[in-house]
């Protein structure tokens, strides 16, 4: 810790504590092919697993931000965040980015998430480090916090078995952004969920047609292609894809050369739309989604 104080003067001994901690766990007690790593991604709201398949290295031609190594092995694909308990979340979300997260069962419980037996029941580590009045896991990431509880209400309210719900749901985002949407019958939609163009009688331009998937599996490129087949057999001059389960690295890869054509929400990509039209979003999708903004003091880094 003396090293670390004399890189950085002006830190406290408190301000010390948490990034020496975590470094020695990183470097020192971590098992390699015994322990796991739960990594987010944000932007996808999902974790995915990964088994330490390696020794501690420092290596600053790697990043100059971040020169402290262990090799990994994935061991999971993306476990989107509705299906963790509120307390694993809240685990998950502690102020420490490396640490054992042992509360409540959590490593056999995570494991079973990923489909992955859990190697071995671990007492939890006491990290040699000055005392801290940081919890562990009783500080969350509020706006996280308020994103899960957004995701798991429109999983359970707009994903009905025949996804007509969640085109329900999109149908009400387009139509407050201006556009007029014809909803296709349920059962017949002949490949297209919804069609829309701007205007009070939907004659206006871009004439839209959208596909949307509820599932949980991604969207893959015959479903692009088949979105783009639809398209020519209405007229319409552009499309969405909108996608629950996200996309395939495939489809992913066809954003920048379909960008004139095609537009693809995700999951995040979806609650985001929703947040900045919820206020004109009709009544009946509020009263499935009940929200109410509030305005906290964003503490400095």
């Amino acid at each position: 810790m003396a090293r670390y104080q004399e890189k950085y003067p002006g830190y406290s001994t408190q301000q010390v504590a948490s990034p020496v901690g975590q470094m020695w766990t990183l470097a020192r007690l971590m098992e390699t092919s015994s322990d796991h790593i739960i990594v987010p991604f944000k932007r996808k709201r999902a974790f995915r697993i990964a088994k330490v398949a390696g020794d501690y290295s420092f290596d600053p031609s790697f990043s100059e931000e971040v020169p402290h190594t262990r090799p990994i092995e994935w061991v999971s694909e993306d476990i989107p965040r509705t299906a963790f308990d509120q307390d694993l979340l809240n685990s998950l979300g502690a102020i420490m980015t490396v640490c054992r997260i042992d509360k409540n069962n959590a490593e056999n419980r995570i494991m079973e998430l990923a489909g992955v037996k859990a190697p071995r029941t671990v007492p939890p580590v006491a990290v040699p480090m000055p005392d801290s009045d940081v919890p562990e896991d009783d500080s969350f990431d509020l706006e996280e916090r308020a994103a899960d509880e957004i995701e798991r209400t429109i999983s359970k309210n707009f994903r009905s078995a025949d996804g007509y719900d969640m085109e329900r749901l999109v149908r009400a985002l387009l139509e407050a952004q201006g556009y007029t949407v014809h909803h296709t019958r349920k059962g017949r939609d002949g490949g297209v969920d919804l069609v829309a163009a701007p205007g009070p009688l939907g004659f206006g331009s871009p004439r839209l047609c959208v596909q949307v998937k509820s599932g949980d599996t991604k969207a893959d490129r015959k479903v692009l292609d088949q979105l783009l087949g639809t398209m020519q057999n209405v007229q319409a001059e552009q499309g969405l894809l909108v996608s629950w389960g996200d996309f395939t690295q495939e489809v992913e890869s066809e954003r920048a050369r379909q960008f004139f054509r095609v537009r693809l929400w995700g999951k995040q990509a979806l609650i985001d739309e929703l947040l900045d039209n919820y206020d004109k979003l009709d009544s009946d999708i509020k009263l499935d989604l009940p929200l109410k903004q509030i305005w906290t003091v964003v503490q400095p880094d």
